[in-house]
């Protein structure tokens, strides 16, 4: 027997899709639009603002810098986030409660001020360089993503089997590596997604961090839209989009997203 649906069912899961669907719509339209300035629909079709993305040498230069503090902030984080997530869960007991409610501190703070204290505390009071400021604060920003996704992996892990392979002689650190890790491999590589896509789009924080001489795209973007109102900033924003939909098939054809939610 089939159910038939309600018709304001319908209606209002078509409006779910035109609201997550239709910004993304309109951001692509306007790129390819031929005009020099932003409108939608887009009146003829072009690519050249496409093209004017990396003919302008601070685009060329903030979408590596981006990818750099990404790649590198995600890196730190799970290399505190994985040792920090496998003692929440393997030590719960004996550690005190309040711990790995510090790890989520940060979501828990508005970025606006938390930025602004990094500010106060990294780059004034230490004098850090702009470039290693926006690492620090990009870790600190996707570190709680990487202990709660791994942390979630972890909680259904069996630790009874690295006492096992302890008790037969392997090496804690061994066993570390070839049998924990490998079992929480999904939440490791579903943390490196988020904790990328997270970085690579900030801009609360990095907006406090930024100098003359390096910025991320996204203040870029802003910066850009400060002077001009052409269609160059929707196609970088499609640009962005497409990187993470990239990041996102790639995961798809080398695990298969069934096995992220394994």
């Amino acid at each position: 027997m089939t159910t038939k649906l309600h018709p304001a069912l319908i209606a209002f899961t078509a409006l779910v899709f035109v609201f997550l669907i239709g910004p993304l719509i309109i951001v692509v339209g306007a790129a390819l639009s031929d005009t020099t300035y932003l409108t939608f629909p887009p009146q003829g079709l072009s690519l050249r603002w496409f093209e004017n993305i990396f003919e302008i040498s601070a685009f060329r230069r903030t979408i590596i810098t981006s990818l750099q503090i990404a790649f590198l902030s995600t890196f730190i984080a799970l290399l505190i986030g994985i040792p920090a997530a496998y003692a929440l869960n393997r030590y719960r007991i004996q550690l005190p409660g309040w711990l790995s409610t510090l790890f989520v501190l940060p979501i828990l703070v508005p970025e606006l001020v938390l930025g602004f204290s990094l500010l106060k505390n990294v780059a004034v009071q230490f004098n850090a360089p702009i470039y290693l400021s926006l690492v620090v604060g990009h870790s600190l920003l996707v570190l709680p993503y990487v202990v709660r996704v791994i942390s979630a992996s972890l909680a259904s892990f069996d630790f009874s089997i690295e006492e096992a392979a302890i008790s037969l002689g392997s090496p804690p650190l061994k066993t570390f590596f070839t049998i924990l890790l490998p079992n929480v491999r999904s939440g490791v590589i579903a943390a490196f997604i988020l904790s990328f896509i997270t970085s690579i789009n900030d801009v609360s924080i990095s907006i406090f961090l930024t100098g003359p001489g390096i910025s991320t795209l996204p203040i870029q973007i802003l910066a850009h839209m400060e002077q001009f109102f052409d269609p160059t900033v929707a196609s970088v924003s499609v640009l962005l989009m497409a990187l993470t939909v990239a990041v996102m098939a790639i995961v798809e054809r080398t695990l298969g997203l069934t096995f992220l939610a394994k």
